[in-house]
C-alpha cells in the first residue's frame, strides 16, 4: 500500500506538472487532457488537465484541474514532505521549490537533529523538507 498526494489546480496544472518535474526530476507517466474523455466539456475546458501523474525517485504525485462547477480553494489543508538524506541537495530543492512563493520556516538545524524547513509555492502548495544530521 502507498499513499499517493492528490493535487487539484484552478487551470495550472500543466504548469505546475512541469515545474515539479524540473525541479525534482521527475517522468511523466500519464497525462490527459479533459478534451480526450468521453464525457462533455465545454470548449474553455477542453484543453485542461483531466489527469496527470509524475514519479521521481520512489515517488508518485497524482495532479489535475478542477472540473466545471468545482472551486478549488487554496488552504492550509495539505502540506508535501519531503525526506532528504544530503544536505547539498536538500538546499538546492528548497531554493528551487520555493522560488516565487513564501517561506514559512527557513531551512535550519532543529532540536531533533534534522535539518528542515517549510514554505509555499508559487501554486499554493505547502510543503516540508526533513534531512536526518548525523550526530
Amino acid at each position: 500500500m502507498k499513499l499517493i498526494t492528490y493535487l487539484h489546480f484552478d487551470g495550472q496544472c500543466e504548469e505546475a506538472l512541469n515545474f515539479y518535474k524540473d525541479c525534482l526530476g521527475g517522468t511523466v507517466l500519464q497525462f490527459s487532457r479533459m478534451g480526450e474523455s468521453p464525457m462533455p466539456v465545454p470548449e474553455t475546458y477542453k484543453n485542461k488537465i483531466m489527469h496527470a501523474s509524475l514519479k521521481f525517485g520512489d515517488n508518485k504525485i497524482y495532479m489535475s484541474d478542477t472540473l466545471v462547477g468545482y472551486e478549488t480553494i487554496t488552504g492550509n489543508n495539505i502540506r508535501l514532505s519531503l525526506e532528504l538524506t544530503q544536505a547539498k541537495k536538500m538546499n538546492h530543492l528548497f531554493a528551487r521549490l520555493s522560488e516565487g512563493g513564501k517561506i514559512i520556516m527557513p531551512l535550519q538545524d532543529t532540536f531533533w537533529h534534522a535539518r528542515f524547513g517549510q514554505f509555499i509555492d508559487k501554486f499554493g502548495i505547502q510543503w516540508m523538507m526533513n534531512c536526518e544530521l548525523k550526530p
